[in-house]
């Protein structure tokens, strides 16, 4: 058993090989997995903190607020209204980029490893585990 030296998570596998398993089932569109791809994404990539650059922590913190407060479907409407944002046809807003913490926090209470359960991601109980990856998510960050 290995500790991730990021988020805390005990596990025989490590976080980027499990997050690649996952990656894999979201792509593949089917419930419970793909509509909570984005919600995924963001709780990994802010466990993570090497992932992160200036600013790119801002947005995964609104969407996993926009979950826990809102639900999958405003997590849904969250990620639709940034990817056509994104568009290249679209005019692109001025905004403020926010520094990142000093300090990215570690050692969280949920994981991936959690959400994995045996490393297989099963689908019972798959969208609880993702609410409660993405709580713990956001109680780290609070500090």
């Amino acid at each position: 058993m290995d500790t991730c030296a990021q988020c805390g998570a005990v596990s025989e596998t490590p976080c980027e090989e499990l997050f690649q398993q996952l990656l894999a089932l979201d792509h593949s569109r089917q419930e419970p997995w793909g509509p909570l791809h984005g919600v995924a994404v963001a709780c990994y990539r802010l466990q993570h903190p090497a992932s992160l650059t200036e600013g790119s922590h801002v947005f995964p913190l609104e969407l996993l607020r926009a979950y826990v407060e809102g639900g999958p479907e405003a997590a849904r409407r969250m990620t639709e209204h940034a990817r056509r944002a994104n568009s290249h046809r679209a005019r692109r807003p001025e905004h403020t980029v926010t520094a990142p913490r000093s300090e990215a926090p570690t050692g969280f209470a949920f994981t991936i490893a959690e959400v994995a359960v045996d490393g297989g991601f099963p689908a019972d109980g798959y969208p609880g585990r993702v609410r409660s990856w993405a709580e713990a998510t956001l109680a780290g960050w609070r500090g």
